[in-house]
């Protein structure tokens, strides 16, 4: 496992990350959680991400169940808030009141004292930006939270964000983590050059497209027990799942993948780690096998002709 800088800071985390979204509480029961925490953990991967909002809170509790088995000091937690946790209306949003209770709650349902990087999981425009960095800028001091960061953020809100912590003296978000993979390339052209521009890392969620990007469902076809066959897990991926002539284009992934003796899966991931201002790619998986071989991917170093193929084909 490779390991990268986050921005301009001394933190450093693993090139594959593992995250809890649509797995922990749905595919992923406690038993089998427990398990591919430590396969990620054994096998390099430093960093865990997560979310209050993630079945509503089951991804962090089954988090909290394993994490106290192992070393603080060795793994970094992100978590995140913005959305609804409940129908009362306190509970949504970046109000000073919603991120010190959810950040409590976070706590409590992680078993820790702090967590280490704390997202913004969207941008709140019922809340003045100044409130919710203020806020952030004070759990930071009292220790609760050690690092910042936004979450589909655009790049003037990232922008305006780091100018008034900047003016402020306040900690500015060191990271930005978006969507980002072969079939959905938007941050590269206003996010990631922000970004860079303020001297952030970027953590990419999605870098398999939902799975579309394994070639599991080529010629259109949705296997029994996907992902994609999953009414609760698949609402992100219908669109292009019923879209043949991208998935005949991402047939075209096979032959370029095996050349190189990678899978369809750590050319998609390798390809998200070759783009300049990405720190980490955060991955899911249901199974311990899925886990390991897509973290090959780290220190896979595609040349640039085959960066370019796959820019084309996309």
């Amino acid at each position: 496992m490779n390991y990268r800088q986050v921005g301009q800071t001394g933190l450093k985390i693993s090139e594959i990350s593992y995250g809890t979204w649509l797995t922990f509480g749905n595919q992923v029961d406690a038993e089998l959680g427990a398990a591919l925490v430590r396969t990620a953990l054994e096998n390099g991967i430093n960093y865990l991400d997560t979310a209050d909002v993630y079945n509503q809170g089951q991804a962090e509790d089954m988090l909290g169940r394993v994490l106290p088995l192992y070393r603080r000091g060795e793994y970094v937690v992100a978590t995140k808030a913005f959305w609804p946790m409940s129908d009362a209306v306190l509970n949504r949003g970046l109000s000073r009141k919603h991120i010190f209770d959810s950040i409590e709650a976070s706590l409590e349902r992680l078993k820790l004292r702090y967590v280490d990087l704390f997202y913004c999981h969207r941008f709140d425009p019922d809340t003045p930006l100044e409130e919710t960095l203020q806020a952030i800028e004070d759990l930071i001091r009292l220790g609760k939270i050690l690092y910042w960061g936004t979450s589909e953020w655009e790049a003037d809100q990232i922008a305006q964000a780091w100018a008034i912590c900047d003016a402020r003296g306040w900690h500015p978000p060191i990271i930005n983590q978006p969507i980002y993979n072969l079939l959905n390339r938007k941050i590269e052209h206003r996010i990631l050059p922000t970004t860079r521009r303020l001297g952030m890392g970027t953590a990419v969620f999605s870098p398999l497209a939902q799975g579309i990007l394994t070639g599991k469902y080529t010629g259109g076809k949705i296997p029994e027990n996907s992902r994609g066959a999953a009414k609760n897990l698949n609402m992100f991926m219908q669109g292009q799942l019923n879209d043949h002539e991208l998935l005949a284009r991402v047939d075209q992934l096979k032959p370029i993948a095996e050349k190189l003796g990678l899978t369809m899966s750590q050319l998609a991931i390798a390809f998200t780690l070759s783009t300049p201002g990405v720190t980490t790619a955060i991955i899911g998986a249901s199974s311990a096998e899925q886990l390991v071989e897509n973290m090959k991917a780290s220190g896979v170093a595609l040349p640039i002709t085959v960066i370019e193929q796959l820019r084309t084909l996309f």
